[in-house]
């Protein structure tokens, strides 16, 4: 995280950096949002530990308060057989020895965890001043300028770090000493030019132990919010180039600085209550019996969860052999498709419908049609691949006019908002504007990107490379024979506007974005002739009459748009037009089941107007209401009302057994783990919206073209918005660990985890659940953490 190399006794100094850098979570910016675990940096341990780890540096709390799930036993949701499974597995030897003691100490009444104070906490008790706030407002004021991904008219401090830059600005910054820092402004400019040695300086000031270190400059990073989350996910995308990369060391250093420095005045003051608290910082993570109890009653509330699963895929169902379907539909393992392919299954019995992750196996850069910006249309744990365009030879002219009239329109955009011309424009052009407004407020207008032309890979593959990419994938899909005449591959997105988080909402395997290039690079992919012949030796033999058709499913309308010009197939027509109406049908269906969870959605008609709605604040929900993950044949799922509320990915490991269980090691080192980040970002921002949320939608400004504030500053704010997970009157989501749920025999599980020591870990302290289902759709066993299995009973 440093770009030096630190004398000898800087190397434990940059060793805490480092482990208190990695307790931070990313935060992708808004361009290309996606779904993070808020508690990646914890994976290593249990949810008590977890919770007095986060309470003491103020990121708690882990769990709902006591009274959510006290009206929950009280409904008879979670039953005693829930809480007695919940306590025979907790690991604790000093938690309750019996169910009554158990249920007695959830009715107690406990104190509020104590937050340790920072220095600059210690200051704002003394004067009355709100130094906290302060700090966190002039640096996201800085940082705002500094970070500024295109939004700022001017730019602030390109090309130097974010310590150098910071060391040149902020001097010129006098609020600090009009507030009562004195000399705040010199105090900067004498600071060391490297970050490492500001760190070493202050820490020394500071007399800071040495084992209280990493979790004081894990509460530093953590009281910067959004920016260090930023620092965070640039660290990230370097390491995946086997890079290296300063900013967190260098945000650290600067918020260090203020601590040094309010240390420095106010010393005589707050030195022993200082003290204290490096001791605590010091002090071992034990949990204690609020925290052990806390974990105890949230696996109980998840296994009533499980239990009411278990029954929906027990339900008898007649086996619904088809010759040859009429259609097959690939879609998105998200769980909003599981209405939508339900509801296209119950139109016509002889349609099957497919889960596979979004990004259909295609992990590609890409460039827009009259764009130079490179996409990163792929799960961010990857690497891209391949490198797509959406411009061709022929397009060249149109590619240029297209280039002029969005110079022309950034050029008109930056006269908008220029520090003289803006006033006039105001003025002047308000009234024509109007117009505007209105007519985008009654029509909804298709993301341009969506009508590109068909992306092409630059440079093409040559044909080993693209039959084995063909087959990998139609492996993996579980999609080896039997065709149908068309092949739908729906990748997904969402239409919305005046949306800051609209790009968390499109497909999270694509990085952020909408679908359909990875699904036109597919079915471009598997339409070709030579891989067709090529694949024959590898035992999938395509019919000639079977066609791939790119789709894109619009979640917030539910509806579907297809690619069928990038297929010219005159023998199809009859076909497409039967498969429209289908399509259309099994929308209006979705439409149907999903207004009734929408608030102000009277009917299915009302669902669609959300998508042009500029005041909607709740467009759509999302993945709120997550609980599984399903890895099975779909006729374990099928004509099962799961609610949109699993993740559905066809699996067949008898068929995958022949190839030494790669797809299952796929599964799960990929879309397990993704759908892990996306449950556990709904989760922290349900049980810790203070820290994990985004606050009020209502409020937000974009700020640096990366994030947003709630209101005109603060700090920069991450996870999902308020109206993401709450409909004004209750909660939508239910804060519950996923249950991943595999139909495939416990040692290959196992064998697997052996050499995935990071997946394991998630097993291991149970923030994620594994279960494995039989033939029949029955739980059968139970992982038990460290490589052990239960059997469900």
């Amino acid at each position: 995280m440093y770009l030096q190399t630190p004398t000898l006794p800087q190397q434990s100094l940059a060793h805490c950096i480092d482990a208190a850098g990695r307790q931070i979570p990313p935060l992708w910016p808004l361009a290309s949002h996606v779904a993070v675990n808020p508690y990646l940096g914890q994976s290593q341990h249990r949810l008590a530990k977890t919770a007095v780890q986060l309470q003491r540096i103020g990121a708690g709390p882990v769990t709902m308060p006591q009274a959510y799930y006290l009206e929950r036993m009280k409904s008879g949701e979670i039953t005693d057989q829930d809480l007695d499974d919940a306590l025979l597995a907790s690991p604790y030897p000093n938690k309750p020895k019996t169910l009554n003691v158990l249920k007695e100490a959830l009715t107690q009444s406990r104190e509020t965890a104590k937050v340790l104070p920072t220095v600059a906490d210690l200051a704002a008790r003394i004067t009355g001043t709100d130094w906290p706030g302060i700090i966190a407002d002039r640096i996201g004021n800085w940082a705002a300028g500094h970070f500024d991904a295109g939004q700022a008219l001017w730019i602030t401090s390109s090309g130097k770090t974010a310590w150098s830059a910071y060391k040149t600005g902020a001097p010129h910054d006098i609020t600090p000493e009009i507030l009562g820092l004195k000399g705040f402004a010199s105090f900067i400019e004498g600071a060391p030019d490297s970050a490492l040695e500001a760190i070493a300086q202050s820490v020394e000031r500071l007399g800071m132990r040495d084992d209280a270190l990493e979790s004081y400059f894990h509460q530093l990073l953590l009281s910067l919010g959004g920016w260090a989350q930023f620092a965070r996910y640039r660290l990230w995308r370097a390491e995946l180039s086997n890079e290296t990369e300063s900013t967190l060391t260098d945000l650290l250093a600067i918020r260090l600085l203020w601590e040094e420095a309010l240390y420095t005045q106010f010393e005589k003051d707050v030195a022993t209550q200082w003290e204290a608290t490096q001791d605590a910082h010091a002090a071992p993570i034990t949990p204690g019996d609020p925290e052990i109890i806390d974990e105890i009653i949230q696996e109980a509330v998840e296994r009533a969860a499980q239990r009411a699963l278990a029954d929906k895929l027990a339900i008898p169902r007649e086996k619904n052999d088809i010759a040859r379907p009429s259609l097959q539909a690939a879609f998105c393992i998200d769980v909003r498709s599981e209405v939508f392919r339900r509801a296209l299954e119950g139109i016509d019995a002889s349609i099957q419908t497919l889960g596979f992750a979004g990004f259909f196996g295609v992990a590609v850069k890409h460039k827009r049609f009259a764009s130079d910006v490179e996409e990163l249309r792929l799960p961010v744990l990857l690497n891209p691949t391949v490198h797509s365009c959406a411009t061709r030879q022929e397009d060249a002219a149109g590619d240029l006019n297209a280039r002029f009239r969005a110079r022309a329109r950034r050029a008109w955009g930056r006269f908008k908002l220029a520090a003289v011309s803006s006033f006039a424009f105001v003025e002047a052009m308000g009234p024509v504007y109007g117009v505007k407004l209105v007519k985008d407020s009654l029509k909804a207008t298709p993301s341009s990107a969506l009508k590109d032309p068909k992306p092409i890979l630059e440079p093409s593959l040559d044909l080993p490379s693209r039959t084995r990419a063909a087959e990998t994938v139609l492996r993996a899909m579980s999609l080896t024979s039997n065709f149908a005449r068309i092949v739908l591959l729906a990748g997904h997105g969402a239409s919305v506007v005046n949306n800051p988080h609209a790009s968390g909402l499109q497909c999270g395997a694509c990085g952020g974005f909408s679908g359909e290039v990875n699904a036109r690079l597919l079915a471009d992919l598997l339409n070709a002739g030579d891989v067709r012949t090529a694949l024959v030796e590898r035992g999938i033999n395509i019919p000639d009459d079977t066609v791939f058709i790119a789709a894109l499913h619009n979640t917030t309308t539910d509806s579907i748009l297809l690619y069928d010009q990038d297929v010219n197939k005159p023998t199809h027509v009859g076909d497409l037009k039967k498969i429209k109406t289908w399509l259309a049908a099994a929308g209006k269906v979705a439409r149907t089941e999903r207004a009734i969870r929408l608030p102000r959605a009277a009917n299915e008609g009302a669902v669609s107007s959300r998508a042009h709605d500029w005041a909607e604040v709740r467009p759509e929900w999302g993945l709120a209401g997550c609980k599984s993950f399903i890895a099975a044949p779909r006729s374990r799922t099928s004509g099962r009302n799961l609610a949109g509320e699993a993740f559905l990915h066809d699996y067949d490991w008898q068929q995958d057994s022949k190839n030494g269980f790669a797809v299952l090691e796929l599964i799960l080192t990929a879309p397990v783990v993704v759908a892990s980040w996306i449950s556990l970002q709904y989760y922290g921002s349900t049980v810790a919206p203070d820290v994990f949320g985004a606050g009020n939608k209502v409020l937000h400004n974009v700020v640096g073209g990366i994030g947003v504030f709630e209101g005109n500053g603060g700090l920069m704010r991450s996870g999902l918005p308020w109206q993401s997970i709450h409909d004004g009157d209750q909660y939508v989501h239910a804060p519950l660990r996923l249950t991943v749920c595999i139909e495939a025999p416990c040692d290959a599980i196992t064998d697997i985890l052996k050499r995935h020591d990071r997946v394991r870990e998630l097993f291991d302290n149970r923030w994620l659940h594994l279960v494995t289902i039989d033939q029949d759709g029955r739980m059968a066993w139970r992982y038990a953490g460290d490589l052990s299995w239960q059997a469900v009973s």
